[in-house]
């Protein structure tokens, strides 16, 4: 199973790489093709990635807004999220449930509910082909049932908003807005997971120095034994028996 970091140049590798906030992630295996989120920035652009398959972790304009003029391929999303995108002309839509595992081609796709938005209800994927499995959450404040949506996943792909300072506000009993990556490494810790990268990042790391953000990450990840960076528009990898980073 191969993954790779998508920023608003498509697939296209540039020289200078950068870190990027309009996330999207594209899994191959085999013949599919699935693209996880389709922000604004993708409008007019999905072209360029061909998916089979677009899935969707929530309705913000960032993750869902490139599908309103329509997908050429089926979308999936939870109920909520299509309550949301009403007027979007996606012909071919998939509604899925939490925690009910749903295939496209041979990989396996499983909504976790997420702390994030009372307006637009979010979920993270845990996502597995064979024994290889990660866990995808652009955006969050926390993962409901934590150790059952992170435990034996080879890499954790997180929410890169804030590093140290909490983004995380209360109301009523919910939680919204943004967990710093210090606290999405300690989950790593706690559930074992050893490689995290961090995705949809905030104004604190794509307006430093790409170099000098990475050994920052990386230097956070192992205070809590976990291999961690910053992705890049274009990075790779690949989930087999282990992780491969190109």
């Amino acid at each position: 199973m191969e993954l790779t970091f998508l920023g608003t140049r498509g697939e296209i590798k540039i020289r200078s790489r950068r870190h990027y906030r309009h996330s999207a992630l594209l899994v191959r295996l085999g013949l599919a093709r699935v693209m996880i989120d389709c922000g604004a920035d993708w409008l007019d652009h999905q072209r360029r990635v061909d998916p089979t398959a677009i899935v969707v972790t929530h309705a913000h304009a960032d993750h869902a807004a490139g599908l309103a003029n329509g997908a050429a391929c089926p979308v999936h999303a939870t109920e909520e999220t299509w309550s949301l995108l009403g007027d979007y002309p996606v012909h071919h839509r998939k509604a899925i449930a939490h925690r009910e595992p749903f295939f496209i081609d041979t990989v396996s796709f499983e909504a976790f509910a997420v702390e994030h938005s009372l307006l637009a209800p979010a979920v993270g994927y845990r996502v597995s082909a064979g024994r290889a499995a990660f866990f995808y959450v652009p955006d969050l404040a926390s993962i409901h049932e934590r150790h059952e949506a992170l435990s034996g996943v080879a890499v954790y792909i997180g929410d890169g908003a804030t590093v140290l300072r909490s983004m995380v506000r209360r109301r009523d009993r919910n939680e919204i807005g943004h967990a710093p990556i210090a606290a999405q490494l300690r989950w790593c810790q706690e559930e074992g997971v050893a490689h995290a990268i961090f995705t949809h990042c905030g104004r604190e790391l794509v307006r430093s120095d790409a170099r000098v953000a990475n050994a920052r990450i990386r230097a956070l990840g192992l205070e809590h034994g976990v291999d961690a960076r910053v992705a890049d528009d274009g990075l790779t990898l690949t989930l087999d028996h282990g992780l491969a980073i190109s």
